[in-house]
């Protein structure tokens, strides 16, 4: 067994036709399914600007499709999971802090991080479901952000993940 050392080399080692992510009620999203979805968003990314070690937050609810979005964004870029349950104001340090180049919410929205987003100038990219989809599967919409200068899927060396600490005894610290 060779070492795996990105997401896409990870994906690559399931099994084209066995149940990477499922959901009660829907079908499920294969690993098959699952490396052509994190492709297409690499692509997708990339048509919008955003590339290899950029910063993506993510604020979507627990469930298949946010799932799915940590490891389709980070095969291509770094991810940055934000708690749905923060208000404006720690969206706004946490966004900031991060230096994201992007914020992913689902359709529903959520009106704390798009008030914190349109402070800091930030572009909202909407993850859409299409009805009867497969566990997980999305396609993302928004307006390009800028020309990236490093397209294509994240390499060894990459951060595909980016985290803040608790702040119990200070400010929260990226990690």
């Amino acid at each position: 067994m060779t070492k795996s050392s990105t997401l896409i080399d990870l994906l690559k080692a399931g099994a084209a036709g066995d149940a990477a992510l499922a959901a009660p009620g829907r079908p499920a999203l294969t690993y098959g399914g699952l490396r052509a979805l994190a492709e297409r968003t690499i692509n997708r990314l990339n048509a919008l600007g955003i590339g290899r070690n950029h910063r993506v937050a993510i604020v979507l609810p627990n469930g298949p499709e946010m799932a799915a979005a940590f490891v389709a964004i980070g095969a291509g870029a770094t991810t940055a999971p934000l708690n749905p349950a923060y208000r404006t104001d720690e969206f706004e340090f946490y966004l900031s802090d991060l230096k994201a180049r992007a914020l992913i919410l689902d359709q529903a929205g959520h009106l704390a991080a798009e008030e914190a987003a349109a402070r800091l100038k930030l572009p909202i990219l909407r993850l859409k479901v299409e009805d009867g989809a497969p566990a997980g599967e999305f396609t993302l919409a928004g307006a390009a952000v800028e020309p990236t200068t490093l397209p294509g899927a994240a390499q060894a060396d990459d951060i595909a993940l980016v985290l803040h600490t608790s702040g119990t005894t200070s400010r929260p610290k990226i990690v």
